[in-house]
């Protein structure tokens, strides 16, 4: 078995395993094995950034094996530039997410932990898939798993939550899966991705095409009109849901863009760009400034999470370097930053079970240390230099500016809408008077708690301070993939 695939069948085979125990007189053995099985899946990654060779954009890891010989179906597995750290970003934070719900999660501990492994795994699985039948499989796989979370340990309407994330996702994917089958037909029964890439298409193919797969990837990202499903289900879902969610679970329909929609469709991809300009650019100034009126912070912080990816698919879409890597860094850097700042709101929420602005005032007094981490998190969500927040925005808004000024300008404005709404949220959570009687009880952190949010504070460090290691691993795939939407493949 490959790296690739220890990867994904590693947590699940865990989760599965735990599925077994669900006594209470074994809730800490739970616990335990889940962040053992966490960590040792974690380790499995890292093999992969040792052997990863840079200055090439081929597959690399790969793994092909026949699955349904009929259909030409394979169990065909890779990873490059363009999909290798999320690989590992998946796996490290299924490690954060265990040891955050260590001890919030008290009933059916044991299917909790078990559905952040198994979601884990299938994750993963997407971003390795090199089958367009694997690829779905794992894609609508990953719906189960949160599905359950929000459904079973979310809030109060959790249900509802849950059915719209689902509903929401699951139809636009039909729509991606009749794409596949049609590409499928074009390319005389094959399924491979990579052959599909070289697949000559007409205008009007590509065109049907495109739109196909943006009913899927613009409800993943989630894109702006299509976006109402995310701030429902932040605000029902458990925290460690919430952080997986923002850190991950969006960042799979941004990824098909790079590795269906560009290299497959590049014709009709640069025929509708202005639209996914456009589109990128409501969501990055409108939803901010819908950001800027939200009165609960996990509902402000999912409206922040649209607008940061809408960084995202407008650096895909001006299709030059700096767009396009920095639109991956920026994936990156939203799932360090995004997942720490739910988990912070999850650490205020566990003490007074409030999301409510107007419920903290001051918190800083009680909680100094915390307020530490909170300050830099609220920092990197700005945008703040030396961040992981700052990189990935700074190079969107320089390619957007070397594609168009104005464009780049418009951009750019995100930048102080993001400051105004997070300094906004933090100025009336952390400082202050204490007027309420639950602030004033508050205890400071734990060591569980500091570790889980000393990790983030280092990763969101490094990556501001040194991105070098995460921009050289996806040069190569970069350059190639631009490359690959300059070429027009009009038949």
């Amino acid at each position: 078995m490959g790296w690739l695939s220890l990867a994904i069948w590693m947590p699940i085979a865990i989760g599965a395993l735990l599925l077994l125990l669900g006594r209470e007189s074994q809730v800490q053995l739970v616990r335990w094995i889940a962040l053992i099985g966490s960590l040792v899946s974690f380790l499995v990654t890292l093999p992969l950034y040792r052997g990863f060779r840079l200055g090439t954009p081929e597959m690399q890891f790969v793994e092909n094996h026949s699955w349904i010989a009929r259909f030409n179906v394979n169990y065909h597995l890779g990873v490059d530039g363009i999909s290798f750290w999320f690989v590992l970003l998946t796996a490290f934070m299924t490690v954060i997410v265990v040891i955050a719900g260590w001890q919030v999660i008290e009933r059916r501990v044991n299917q909790y932990m078990a559905a952040f492994l198994i979601l884990s795994g299938l994750m993963i699985g997407v971003f390795c898939a090199l089958d367009g039948v694997l690829f779905y499989v794992f894609f609508e796989a990953t719906l189960i798993p949160m599905y359950l979370i929000i459904g079973v340990w979310g809030g109060p309407n959790r249900i509802y939550a849950a059915f719209k994330f689902f509903l929401y996702t699951l139809l636009g994917s039909l729509l991606m899966l009749v794409a596949f089958i049609y590409l499928y037909a074009r390319a005389d029964g094959s399924f491979d991705i990579l052959t599909w890439h070289a697949l000559p298409l007409t205008g009007t193919e590509q065109t049907m095409l495109f739109f196909a797969m943006l009913a899927a990837f613009a409800v993943k990202v989630p894109m702006w009109p299509v976006h109402t499903w995310l701030p429902d289900v932040h605000v029902e879902a458990p925290t460690g849901g919430s952080a997986v969610l923002a850190a991950i679970m969006l960042k799979l329909g941004a990824y098909g863009f790079l590795r269906f929609s560009l290299p497959i469709l590049p014709d009709a991809s640069r025929e509708w760009a202005w639209l996914m300009v456009g589109l990128s650019l409501v969501a990055v100034i409108y939803v901010g400034l819908v950001a800027l009126v939200q009165q609960d912070m996990k509902k402000l912080v999912a409206y922040s999470s649209v607008a940061h990816m809408g960084f995202v698919t407008l650096g895909f879409f001006i299709f030059n370097d700096l767009g396009i890597s920095g639109g991956l860094v920026q994936m990156i850097a939203h799932g360090f930053v995004s997942g720490a700042m739910f988990l912070s709101i999850g650490v205020l929420y566990d003490r007074v079970h409030s999301r409510e602005i107007s419920a903290y005032g001051g918190v800083v007094s009680k909680m100094p240390r915390f307020t530490t981490f909170a300050l830099l998190f609220a920092m990197a969500n700005c945008g703040l230099p030396g961040t992981a927040g700052f990189v990935g925005e700074w190079m969107v808004i320089l390619g957007a500016v070397k594609f168009n000024f104005w464009i780049g300008l418009l951009a750019a404005t995100a930048l102080i809408l993001g400051a105004s709404y997070t300094l906004w949220m933090f100025k009336r959570v952390y400082f202050g008077p204490v007027t309420n009687d639950n602030v004033r009880k508050l205890k400071d952190i734990n060591a569980r708690e500091f570790f889980m949010l000393s990790v983030l504070a280092v990763a969101v460090l490094w990556m501001g301070i040194y991105p070098k290691p995460f921009t050289d691993v996806m040069q190569a795939s970069v350059d190639n993939l631009i490359k690959q939407v300059a070429v027009s493949k009009l038949n």
